[in-house]
């Protein structure tokens, strides 16, 4: 096996180099975005045409998180929650993110919705007992709710104070996104696969005709898997508070929080994975179950999707 390290003309200093492995024609890709490690597999091509691969899946995965992320000061994100009410016209990509999150709040009931992240002001998901008193959560609602902005593609106005954040299905979009462009540009017959923290998607079989094999992690051993799935097309997405929520007087409250409460869903499953033809999809199903709480295995039986809850 042979180790390569990519090095693209236009990388960023603050990102490592992406790193290529394998022999032949099968390539395993590494780069780091999106707080995650992402993993590019490709099987059928030659050593030249992966490079390429790997140079362009890193390039475009840190152009979208450059794009999408509330941390990046001067970005659109940032344009518009520091835009004081006035509006503000977004391009044709941010456009579509737009009309996703407005499709999903509807789709939700209004359980899932991007102006939420204000409520991270009054939670800490550090693994402590520490609460947040009732009446900060409840002062910042009035700054959450997707229904409280206009919305009139390309023009967006976000009332004072409010924010978007497309955390919750920023990383789908990219893996679906990357999944689509090298399916393109590779030699037919190519198979792919790519893994962004455990939300994938593949173009289908292996270039041997099995299924991909990949794991699902288990809540109480996060090193480990608790069960592996043979996958031949589409994608796989996790919703879960397996790295994030608090414990008091024996309650454990996870990170996904109900946008009409300000609180952490009662009796969510500790993760929800989901198969569907594209990782976004996947995402948004995965996310929605998380968001019914007790009632997520029967919400996920009624989209007639496979599953895999995890509860105890």
């Amino acid at each position: 096996m042979t180790s390569i390290t990519i090095a693209p003309a236009d990388n960023p200093a603050k990102h490592p180099q992406p790193q290529l492995e394998g022999s032949g024609r099968n390539w395993q890709g590494r780069f780091k975005a999106m707080a995650s490690p992402c993993e590019i597999l490709m099987e059928g091509v030659s050593r030249a045409q992966a490079e390429e691969a790997l140079r362009y899946a890193a390039r475009e995965t840190w152009r979208l998180e450059h794009k999408f992320s509330r941390y990046v000061e001067g970005n659109p994100v940032d344009r518009i929650n520091r835009s004081h009410g006035k509006p503000v016209v977004v391009d044709d990509e941010l456009s579509l993110m737009l009309d996703y999150a407005a499709q999903c709040f509807e789709l939700s009931d209004r359980r899932f919705d991007i102006t939420s992240g204000v409520l991270r002001r009054a939670w800490r998901f550090d693994g402590s007992d520490r609460l947040p008193e009732k009446s900060d959560t409840d002062n910042l609602l009035r700054l959450v709710g997707w229904n409280k902005l206009n919305w009139q593609r390309p023009t967006l106005t976000l009332p004072e104070g409010m924010e978007i954040d497309f955390g919750g299905i920023g990383k789908e979009y990219a893996v679906d996104r990357i999944v689509l462009d090298l399916n393109r540009s590779l030699p037919k017959g190519t198979s792919l696969l790519v893994n962004f923290g455990g939300d994938l998607a593949c173009n289908g079989a292996r270039t041997n005709g099995q299924a991909w094999v990949v794991g699902v992690e288990d809540h109480k051993k996060l090193s480990d898997s608790t069960e592996t799935l043979s996958l031949r097309g589409g994608a796989l997405a996790t919703s879960g508070d397996s790295r994030r929520y608090l414990v008091k007087d024996g309650v454990r409250y996870g990170h996904i929080l109900d946008p009409r409460t300000g609180w952490p869903v009662p009796e969510a499953p500790h993760s929800v994975t989901v198969a569907a033809p594209t990782c976004t999809l996947a995402g948004m199903l995965a996310t929605f179950a998380m968001l019914q709480g007790s009632e997520a295995e029967e919400f996920l039986q009624q989209q007639q999707v496979q599953y895999w809850v995890q509860r105890s």
